[in-house]
């Protein structure tokens, strides 16, 4: 095998894909590296943890086909150091099997893994659905940052896609805050489906989008997988039930808060310097101003006052600053509402007027 390729392009290509690789690597070291592959002038990297498999096809001035895995990291940090301009690898196999890796007047090389070891890859399963990245990208922004990352509860982990009569519903949820996206007019799952993602995997096709204009998916019976341009995500679809969250979503709130999305964002930004130690941010509702409060004994406190509308009984409530902070971050509107009921239950942010999007945040008791 032997190839040349721009350094930047290279070393982009090994970042994707290393990012699948895994350092928990057990009974199975080969999955610490990425497996490369040449024909032609097409390079092909890839790497899996059997979970989640990322694989990119980069143009390059193919010299020779061939095929071999490299330690993932390894391999990644040395193209990043090289020089700029193209960088020269070549396997040869009459050398003991090691791959030189050179640009300008800079050297390495390396010894791969097993190409024998690395699984073989699978071509997905399912029928191709076509939909638009731009739409796709955005709905993965606003709901999979309220996905759990705690596999204790590994359900809880996954983002769930669900049919509904006139569209698609996108939900997570960590059990302390839960995003809902509707897609209307998205075919992308037949009629009563639905699909638990990990939210891994829907956190690394956000990189992998980039500016591709479309977006192609494909649900087998135990995997997913996506494709945009010339790169390929496939993951492994999580089993279990996801929690009825309909049930957290009450018809009416009596109190609604209407508030520059812009001065919220800053108000929050300042006044959790001083909320340490999950100290949450109270916000005091009522008349044409809404306050925020932090309070963390033994340091100081903190208070912002921003121009607001309010609608409902006088009240303070209580959230967890990072967790509100995400939701208003998550909205794409110039304003946002606040609906609550009452301190103690859950409070709903939305974008003034828009309906596809809510974050719904549950509060912190306070004294």
């Amino acid at each position: 095998m032997k190839f040349r390729c721009e350094r930047d392009v290279l070393a982009d290509a090994l970042n994707s894909a290393g990012r699948a690789a895994t350092n928990r690597t057990g009974t199975l070291p080969v999955l610490s590296g990425v497996r490369i592959q040449v024909e032609g002038d097409t390079l092909t990297v890839t790497g899996t943890d059997l979970e989640l498999t990322i694989r990119l096809a980069i143009e390059v001035g193919g010299e020779e086909d061939g095929a071999a895995v490299v330690p993932a990291r390894l391999v990644g940090d040395i193209v990043k150091a090289l020089p700029a301009g193209a960088v020269e690898i070549a396997l040869d196999t009459n050398d003991g099997g090691e791959m030189s890796i050179s640009a300008g007047r800079s050297q390495f090389s390396v010894r791969p893994l097993s190409l024998d070891d690395y699984p073989a890859q699978s071509e997905p399963s399912g029928e191709v659905v076509t939909l638009s990245a731009e739409t796709m990208a955005d709905s993965l922004r606003q709901v999979v940052r309220a996905a759990s990352t705690d596999d204790a509860r590994a359900v809880l982990t996954g983002v769930l896609l669900a049919s509904e009569d006139d569209g698609v519903r996108m939900v997570a949820t960590d059990s302390y805050r839960l995003a809902v996206r509707d897609l209307p007019d998205s075919s992308v799952l037949g009629s009563g489906q639905k699909v638990l993602i990990p939210g891994r995997a829907l956190s690394e096709l956000q990189r992998l989008m980039g500016d591709v204009e479309e977006l192609t998916v494909r649900f087998g019976e135990r995997e997913a997988t996506f494709e945009a341009g010339s790169t390929r995500l496939t993951t492994r679809l999580i089993e279990g039930e996801f929690p009825n969250y309909r049930n957290l979503l009450p018809s009416s709130y009596p109190n609604l808060l209407t508030v520059s999305k812009a001065s919220m964002m800053e108000a929050i930004r300042r006044v959790k310097i001083l909320a340490q130690d999950s100290t949450p941010v109270r916000l005091t509702l009522g008349g044409d101003t809404v306050q925020l409060t932090a309070i963390t004994q033994d340091v100081g406190n903190a208070a912002e006052e921003i121009d607001a509308s309010y609608d409902g009984a006088e009240m303070t409530v209580a959230f967890n600053p990072d967790y509100l902070a995400a939701g208003i971050d998550a909205i794409d509107a110039d304003d946002v509402t606040l609906a609550t009921m009452d301190p103690m239950k859950p409070a709903v942010l939305r974008g003034a007027g828009q309906e596809d999007y809510l974050y719904l945040l549950m509060p912190v008791r306070v004294p």
